[in-house]
C-alpha cells in the first residue's frame, strides 16, 4: 500500500506512520510497527530510548575512559576479517568477524576495534576501510584497549548532537528505529500536542518538552541529568494521567448504563439481618448498606468487597442475593473452583433451607444440568451458584438482576461479561480475599466503587504464625502431635504433587507415606488436583467429619474447605508461595473458636531476601499490610494485563509503588477538573468510549 503523502510537511502527529516513507512503498520496519499497534507519529514518541548520552567530540585515543563512550578517528595500519566459526545469519548467509587496528589522527598511539557477525556487505565496507572515524564504548583485554562492535560515523550524518539507544521493537533493531525518528521533520517536534494542559502540570516542563529531551531534540548544551529527570517525571504523569481517564471512561459508561431498580422495603431488609444466626460486624452492615443503596441507582451496580479469609464477605453477599430474590429478581454466583463454589451453596442452604438455590458444576451430570437450565429458563430458581459452567450459552436466565463473581482475579473478561450479559443491565458484585492496597486501588480500580471488611466476627481466637527451621523441627512435631490429641485437626501443605527432577522440592505422595509413619494413630490422607473429583470429594466429607486428622495436600485448599476444627496450618518449601497465597493457606484456620498455627516449614536455608518476606507472614495478620509488601517485593507487573482489557497498558516510566505522589496528585487533579470544568474532559471520554476494550473491563 503506497502512501498518499509527497512530502512530511503535511505530516501531524496523528499521521500514519507510513507517511513518513513520502510516497514512496513503506519499509518492512514501518510495516513491522504498524504490526504491534503503533500505527501513528505520536505513539512512537512513546518508543522512549533506553539511554541517551551527549556525543562526545573527537578525542586522542589516550583521552578514552573505561566503559565511557568515545568517539576517535584514525588510519587503518591493518585489517583481518574471517568467517565467524561457521555462523549463519538470514537467509543462511555466512557471517564474518572483523579487527581492524587503527593508528590515531592526534597522536602515534593505536587501538584495536572488532566486529562480530557481519554480513557480507559490512565485511567489504571494512575491507575498503582506509581512515575511520567511530564510536563507541571503550573496554580492556588482555592489558590492551579495544571497542566491540564500534559504529562507524559516516559524514556525521543524522541527529549527531546525540548517543540514543533505542529498544528492539518486533525484531527491529534499536538504530533501525532512530532512522525512523530520524525522518520526523525538525518543525514537527515543535508541536507536540497535550493531553490536558489545564491540569497545570506542565507549569514545571510542558509534555512536548520532555519528549523532546527524551528523545534528545534539544540543543545537546542545554541537556543535563535534571532536566532528563524532570522530563521523565512529566511522562510519569502523562502515563497515569492515561490511565485515569480510561478508568473514567469506564465509569461514565458503566454509570450511563440502565439497571433494574432493586428495592426492598427498609422493614423487609430489617428482618434479613435480624434473622441471622449470628450479630453481623460494624464493617458488614455498612458493605450490606452500600449495596441496597446502589441497586436503586437505576444504574449497574459495580461493586467489589475485599477483606481477608474469614472476615464475612460470604454473608454479605448472601443479603445482597436476597435482596435480589425478594424484589422478584434471579442471582447467579460464579466462583472459580467447585470446591469454593459447594462451599458457598451449603453456606446458603443451611442459612434457608427452603430456598430455590442450584449448584451448576462442570461435573454435573447431564439429566442433573438439564433440569438445572429448565429452572432457570422458568424463574424458578431464585439462585443459582456454579463455576466457569454459569456462562454457558445454555445457560438462560428469566430474570437475572444480580451476578456475583467471587476471586474475581480468576476470571478473564470474556468470561465475566459472559454471565453479566444474561441479564438487562446487571448488577455486578464482585468479591476478593486478596485486600488491595490503596495505591493498587487507584492505579486499577477506579472505576469501581470499593468496599472493605477490616473487622473480623466475634468469637475468633485468632492465629499464630512461626518460621520453622532444621533446628526446632522436633519441638514443632511434637507440639502438632499435642494439638491432634486434643482432637484438633491440621492441613500439610506443600508446593509439588510428586518428585521433581529438577527442582528441589517436598511433595504430597513422598510426604505422605513419611507423615503416615511420623504420626502413627492418627489418620493421615492426601488430596492434590490430579485426584478424581470424587476421590477428592470422599477425602474432603471425610476430613469434615473427622475421620482424617492430617490432610496432606496441595494449595487446591487455598479456597473452597471450611473445617472449624482444623486449627494447624503447615506450609513446606513456603518460600515457593507468594505473601498472597500464604496468607489465604493460613485464613483455612482459626476460624471456629479455637486458636489457629499457622507453621512455615522449612527444610533448608533459604536467601536473606526469601526469609525477608517469609518474615511479612511470621508478623503481620493484617492482610492489607500483606498486600502492600508482597506488590513491593513482586512488583506490579502489567496492572490491567493482556486478558484484562485488551489494551496495552504496560507502563514505560511509571510505577504506582515509587511514583505513589505523582500517582495521587494525577487523580486529585483530575478530580478537580470534574467538578470544575467537565467540558474539558468530556472531549477525552468521548474518543476513548468509542474502544469497547477499554469498556469491557470488569
Amino acid at each position: 500500500m503506497r502512501s498518499k503523502t509527497l512530502s512530511t510537511a503535511n505530516l501531524s502527529w496523528l499521521s500514519p506512520v507510513s507517511d513518513l516513507a513520502k510516497g514512496k512503498k513503506p519499509s518492512p520496519t514501518i510495516e513491522k510497527l504498524e504490526e504491534v499497534g503503533l500505527s501513528t507519529l505520536h505513539d512512537l514518541l512513546w518508543i522512549l530510548p533506553l539511554r541517551i548520552h551527549k556525543m562526545p567530540a573527537v578525542q586522542p585515543f589516550r583521552e578514552a575512559v573505561m566503559n565511557q563512550f568515545f568517539k576517535g578517528s584514525g588510519k587503518v595500519i591493518h585489517v583481518e576479517v574471517k568467517p565467524a566459526f561457521g555462523r549463519r545469519g538470514r537467509g543462511n548467509i555466512l557471517l564474518y568477524n572483523g579487527y581492524v587496528v587503527l593508528k590515531d589522527h592526534h597522536s602515534s598511539e593505536t587501538l584495536g576495534l572488532r566486529w562480530f557477525n557481519l554480513y557480507p556487505n559490512q565485511k567489504k565496507q571494512i575491507e575498503g576501510l582506509e581512515s575511520i572515524t567511530f564510536l563507541g564504548q571503550m573496554q580492556e583485554y588482555k592489558a590492551q584497549k579495544q571497542i566491540i562492535n564500534p559504529q562507524i560515523i559516516v559524514n556525521d550524518e543524522g541527529n549527531s548532537d546525540y548517543i540514543l539507544e533505542y529498544p528492539t521493537v518486533n525484531k527491529i533493531a534499536g538504530n533501525h528505529l532512530k532512522k525512523v525518528f530520524d525522518l520526523v521533520p525538525p518543525t514537527l517536534w515543535q508541536n507536540i500536542p497535550q493531553t490536558l494542559p489545564e491540569l497545570g502540570y506542565d507549569s514545571k516542563m510542558s509534555l512536548g518538552d520532555a519528549f523532546k529531551v527524551i528523545h534528545g531534540r534539544i540543543p545537546a548544551a542545554s541537556f543535563d541529568l535534571k532536566k532528563k529527570d524532570a522530563a521523565e517525571e512529566r511522562l510519569i504523569y502523562e502515563e497515569f494521567l492515561i490511565d485515569q481517564l480510561k478508568i473514567q471512561t469506564r465509569r461514565k459508561y458503566i454509570k450511563r448504563k440502565d439497571a433494574p431498580v432493586i428495592s426492598l422495603e427498609p422493614s423487609k431488609v430489617n428482618d434479613l439481618v435480624k434473622h441471622l444466626p449470628f450479630e453481623l460486624t460494624t464493617d458488614q452492615l455498612k458493605v450490606f448498606e452500600e449495596i441496597v443503596k446502589d441497586f436503586k441507582s437505576g444504574h449497574p451496580m459495580m461493586r467489589m468487597v475485599q477483606g481477608d479469609v474469614g472476615c464475612g464477605k460470604t454473608i454479605v453477599a448472601w443479603l445482597a442475593a436476597r435482596v435480589a430474590n425478594k424484589s422478584g429478581f434471579q442471582v447467579g454466583m460464579m466462583c472459580p473452583t467447585e470446591a469454593l463454589a459447594t462451599q458457598h451453596y451449603n453456606s446458603f442452604k443451611e442459612l434457608n433451607p427452603a430456598l430455590n438455590i442450584e449448584l451448576l458444576l462442570g461435573s454435573t451430570k447431564a439429566k442433573e444440568k438439564k433440569a438445572i437450565l429448565a429452572k432457570l429458563a422458568s424463574g424458578e430458581t431464585e439462585i443459582v451458584v456454579g463455576t466457569h459452567a454459569l456462562f454457558q450459552d445454555s445457560v438462560v436466565f428469566k430474570k437475572l438482576g444480580l451476578a456475583i463473581i467471587d476471586e474475581q482475579h480468576k476470571f478473564g473478561v470474556e468470561q465475566r461479561l459472559r454471565l453479566v450479559a444474561k441479564g438487562e443491565g446487571t448488577h455486578s458484585l464482585i468479591m476478593t480475599a486478596t485486600p488491595i492496597p490503596r495505591t493498587l486501588s487507584l492505579a486499577q480500580y477506579g472505576d469501581l466503587d470499593i468496599s472493605s471488611i477490616k473487622m473480623m466476627p466475634a468469637g475468633r481466637k485468632g492465629i499464630k504464625t512461626r518460621i520453622t527451621e532444621k533446628v526446632n523441627y522436633g519441638k514443632y512435631v511434637e507440639f502438632v502431635k499435642s494439638r491432634l490429641m486434643l482432637g484438633e485437626q491440621a492441613y500439610f501443605v506443600f508446593p509439588a504433587i510428586d518428585e521433581s527432577e529438577t527442582l528441589d522440592l517436598q511433595n504430597v505422595k513422598e510426604s505422605l507415606k513419611r507423615y503416615q509413619e511420623t504420626f502413627k494413630g492418627f489418620k493421615v490422607e492426601m488430596l492434590h488436583g490430579q485426584m478424581k473429583p470424587e476421590e477428592k470429594d470422599q477425602v474432603v466429607q471425610a476430613f469434615r467429619e473427622k475421620k482424617v486428622n492430617i490432610l496432606v495436600s496441595t494449595s487446591v485448599i487455598e479456597v473452597g474447605i471450611n473445617v472449624p476444627n482444623a486449627t494447624i496450618m503447615s506450609i513446606y518449601n513456603p518460600e515457593r508461595f507468594g505473601l498472597s497465597s500464604l496468607h489465604q493457606l493460613r485464613g483455612r484456620v482459626g476460624r471456629g473458636d479455637k486458636p489457629g498455627f499457622c507453621f512455615l516449614v522449612l527444610d533448608k536455608e533459604v536467601s536473606p531476601e526469601a526469609h525477608q518476606r517469609l518474615e511479612v507472614i511470621e508478623k503481620n495478620l493484617d492482610g492489607f499490610v500483606i498486600a502492600e509488601e508482597d506488590l513491593k517485593f513482586r512488583g506490579e507487573g502489567d496492572l490491567f494485563g493482556v486478558d484484562q482489557s485488551g489494551t496495552t497498558t504496560s507502563k514505560k516510566l511509571a510505577n504506582f509503588l515509587t511514583h505513589t505522589a505523582i500517582l495521587e496528585k494525577v487523580v486529585a487533579d483530575v478530580e478537580r477538573l470534574q467538578q470544575t470544568h467537565p467540558e474539558l474532559l468530556a472531549p477525552h471520554f468521548e474518543r476513548l468510549a468509542k474502544d469497547q476494550k477499554i469498556l469491557d473491563t470488569i
